[in-house]
């Protein structure tokens, strides 16, 4: 698959089905939706069906959905317009959006776990030199059958358990039909994990060869590790802003932006179809987290408005409002210019693209 076309897709669908949740739930509600935009800036085409107006826009990094009476303006509320309607409705229009992705993530697992994705196998590709392995005589190709007696198939199997042991591992491997028993003694490394948290592992040197197989599952359990996904990634979301806000990990380690999500987007993409779909699950499911945060200009800062509304029982100043959204915006391009860089030296875009500026 085209680096471009996977990139473009993919960012266009969990776009789309943002922007759709509420766009179907404005429309069951009785709101006008005047136009339904994949994009910002300049219009590159579009058509008109009924009384909404569907554009896509030049840059593809969001979307919007444009109601009528949106925004305050002078004169009587007409019954089809989104001010006209009570706070519940409202929030119900501004909830749907995220919700749709949490939806959609959840289906992709789901579907990616009945139909199967290509998982690593137990078969040793490597043996690092010096390490307990080479110096057991564990040799390229052998296969682990199980480590201290929990049969392993997956070789996430196999490093789960020997990174959880500190003290000695017993593996059994098969070698051109026989089966061999090996102990080792793991050497002891301090690394940090996906949140930035330092613990200890244990390593005898071994890595997966490129040998992958198809595991699928019964839908019911398909279903239940779908939630399980989902609630996991929401939970490590939470736990990595907690520990940028308290110092405990940097944005740099933790997060990217549209450069990163363009490399990993088509590096994927090279993998095969089933692989891209999980990215775009994570993608989505990510999405629907990010725009529930209270910052003005996302859908969380909108629900904020409206609990406010609700506790005052008016609305807040279109003057407030406004200062609000460009506050949050220009956090947000701030943010955006970070990960930007970041991504840029991370990848080594510059090296990639201008090879001769460090040429000798």
């Amino acid at each position: 698959m085209s680096p471009w076309l996977a990139v473009l897709g993919t960012l266009s669908f969990i776009i789309i089905v943002h922007e759709w949740g509420h766009f179907i739930v404005a429309r069951r509600i009785g709101v006008k939706v005047e136009r339904f935009s994949i994009g910002f800036g300049p219009k590159l085409f579009g058509f008109t069906r009924g009384e909404t107006e569907y554009v896509i826009c030049l840059f593809p990094f969001g979307g919007y959905v444009k109601m009528a009476g949106e925004a305050e303006e002078e004169g009587p509320v007409k019954p089809w317009e989104y001010r006209a309607r009570p706070i519940w409705q409202r929030m119900a229009i501004v909830l749907a959006g995220p919700a749709v992705n949490y939806v959609t993530g959840f289906l992709l697992f789901a579907f990616i776990f009945v139909v199967g994705a290509p998982i690593l196998s137990a078969k040793i590709g490597v043996v690092l030199k010096d390490y307990p392995a080479a110096v057991a005589g564990l040799r390229e190709g052998d296969r682990v059958l199980s480590v201290n007696g929990k049969p392993t198939q997956s070789w996430d199997e196999v490093t789960k358990e020997i990174h959880s042991q500190t003290q000695s591992v017993t593996l059994v491997v098969q070698r051109e039909g026989r089966t061999l028993t090996c102990v080792l003694q793991p050497q002891v490394k301090e690394v940090a994990n996906l949140l930035g948290v330092k613990m200890k592992i244990g390593m005898v040197g071994i890595a997966p060869s490129d040998e992958a197989f198809t595991r699928r599952y019964p839908i019911h359990q398909a279903v239940a590790m779908a939630g399980e996904r989902v609630v996991t990634l929401t939970v490590m979301t939470v736990q990595a802003l907690w520990r940028i806000a308290t110092g405990g990990m940097s944005v740099k380690e933790s997060m990217t932006g549209p450069v990163g999500i363009f490399v990993l987007t088509s590096t994927v993409a090279q993998q095969g179809i089933m692989h891209l779909l999980q990215l775009i699950a994570v993608l989505s499911t990510s999405l629907g987290f990010f725009n529930l945060l209270p910052v003005p200009v996302l859908d969380g800062g909108h629900c904020l408005f409206l609990a406010i509304e609700k506790l005052k029982g008016s609305p807040v100043s279109l003057r407030i409002q406004e200062m609000m959204v460009r506050m949050g915006l220009g956090l947000l391009l701030l943010l955006l210019v970070v990960v930007t860089y970041n991504d840029v030296i991370r990848f080594g875009i510059v090296d990639k693209l201008f090879p001769f500026l460090h040429s000798n």
